[in-house]
């Protein structure tokens, strides 16, 4: 056991927290680049009709 606590106290590999900040940042980054893309992309067509439909759906009147 002892020697394991060494081992993982000497060791200088491995990911560092600005490395995983980086990443993170990146992914949200591209994930909003794509998500603005898609929405520039069907806003004319899917949109419109996504909307009506949710408004039917708590119009109903049966």
């Amino acid at each position: 056991m002892r020697k394991k606590l060494a081992d993982v106290l000497i060791r200088k590999e491995g990911e560092g927290f600005v490395d995983t900040a980086l990443k993170i940042l990146i992914s949200v980054v591209v994930g909003a680049l794509l998500l603005a893309g898609l929405y520039a992309l069907f806003k004319d067509t899917i949109l419109p009709t996504l909307t009506q439909r949710i408004q039917n759906l708590f119009n109903y009147q049966g």
